[in-house]
């Protein structure tokens, strides 16, 4: 999600009477930190909008008890991460997290492509050797050829 539609989902949730702020890459860390801080101690702000490469690092959402992803990525750790921003020491409540997906679009590909990485690592890092022999030659091709 770019930011200029980060921008607008903004401003049609402050429209709605919800209060939003969002984080996005390329902000100043005063302004990164402000939203942020804005979202944990502000009652009035309850959406934060996060990219998925701006919330990867460093972000700890324990106030958090809901995560959307939009937006597929093709590698499953960083996914795993922007969900775990909300699972943190300090969580007090269940954190849901929910992945929107339509069928027939390249985000169906973008999962096969993670399932197809998860097996990999879990062959070779997890030592899964059951993992690996679910993987076709063409599959181990496509993930370490260029």
């Amino acid at each position: 999600m770019g930011n200029y539609d980060l921008k607008r989902v903004c401003a049609q949730l402050g429209r709605a009477g919800i209060g939003a702020v969002k984080l996005v890459g390329g902000m100043p860390r005063i302004a990164r930190d402000n939203a942020v801080s804005a979202f944990t101690s502000n009652p009035a702000i309850r959406v934060l909008l996060v990219s998925l490469k701006a919330g990867g690092e460093g972000l700890n959402l324990q106030i958090a008890d809901h995560v959307f992803l939009i937006d597929p990525w093709w590698n499953p750790a960083s996914e795993m991460q922007a969900m775990d921003r909300a699972h943190r020491i300090g969580q007090t409540r269940e954190v849901t997290a929910v992945r929107f997906l339509m069928r027939d679009t390249i985000e169906d590909r973008i999962l096969e492509l993670q399932a197809k990485k998860q097996l990999a690592i879990s062959g070779t890092i997890d030592g899964d050797a059951s993992a690996v022999k679910q993987l076709s030659k063409e599959d181990l091709c496509f993930l370490f050829n260029r």
